[in-house]
C-alpha cells in the first residue's frame, strides 16, 4: 500500500462527516488489543469488616 493510497474507499452512498469519523473510529477501537478486565474495587464498608494486624480475625472474637 503506498503512501497516497486511501485506507477506506465508499462504494455505495454519501456519508456524512460524522458517520465517517464513527466508523474511524469502530475500526480503531477493534484494531486495538482487548485490556484485561479491571477488578471491582472494595467499598469503604466492606474494608471496615476485614480486620487487620497482629491477631486480625482472633481479636474479632473476644471482648473489647
Amino acid at each position: 500500500m503506498s503512501a497516497e493510497e486511501p485506507l477506506f474507499r465508499v462504494v455505495r452512498g454519501v456519508p456524512t462527516a460524522e458517520e465517517l469519523a464513527a466508523l474511524v473510529g469502530a475500526v480503531i477501537m477493534r484494531s486495538r488489543p482487548a485490556a484485561a478486565p479491571t477488578p471491582p474495587a472494595t467499598s469503604a464498608w466492606a474494608r471496615s469488616g476485614r480486620p487487620v494486624g497482629p491477631g486480625g480475625w482472633r481479636s474479632t472474637g473476644l471482648p473489647r
